[in-house]
């Protein structure tokens, strides 16, 4: 990876992110042996612009960011390094550095399709996820029925607790009979996307 330090006397950007949430941490400095030694441990490490010195982030407090992916930007002067945090980023013990929560429960979907996709490939014994895939299409189509009878019938005369339990037992299986076909949760989420747009007719 080809990065410009020469334009800020030796110094770059390094913009964290949460790898899962997707929520900007920190923004800290790196010059060339930051760079290098966060590639070696793959731990995140800057550049201290005050005591002059690197410093691995967690080095003190234990609440490493343990590197992803490193990008660079359009100009070869900016990194975006994504990580999974080992516990709250900013030194006054919030989540982020702008005081920020990093929570995004939404992305969890993604994390259960991929436990889904896990399930499909090495179909392991005694695992409910794959009797469903076990059963075909028929049965798992029937049983996305059968929760959405469920969800309906508490939405209708039942308690909110028990709406949003069926509601995701109906999603669960909806994504089960997906990833039966070869598709992804996220493939509905591009259909909604497009049906958003000005320009999108109904088929």
């Amino acid at each position: 990876m080809e990065i410009d330090f020469d334009k800020m006397n030796g110094l770059v950007p390094a913009i964290i992110q949460d790898s899962y949430t997707q929520k900007v941490l920190m923004l800290g400095f790196m010059n060339k042996e930051a760079y290098e030694k966060t590639v070696e441990t793959q731990k995140v490490t800057f550049y201290s612009r005050t005591k002059q010195r690197l410093w691995t982030k967690g080095e003190q407090s234990g609440n490493f960011l343990h590197v992803v992916s490193i990008q660079n930007d359009c100009d070869n002067d900016t990194l975006l390094i994504k990580v999974h945090p080992d516990g709250p980023v900013c030194h006054t013990g919030t989540d982020t550095c702008w005081g920020e929560k990093n929570e995004q429960d939404i992305m969890f979907l993604k994390e259960l399709q991929d436990f889904i996709d896990k399930r499909h490939q090495e179909m392991p014994e005694k695992s409910y996820t794959t009797s469903l895939f076990k059963s075909g299409v028929n049965k798992m189509a029937q049983k996305v029925g059968e929760e959405a009878v469920e969800t309906v019938i508490e939405a209708c005369n039942g308690t909110d607790e028990r709406l949003i339990y069926e509601g995701a037992d109906l999603l669960y299986h909806l994504i089960v009979l997906l990833t039966s076909k070869g598709y992804r949760i996220e493939d509905l989420a591009r259909e909604l996307k497009e049906r958003h747009s000005d320009t999108w007719k109904k088929h």
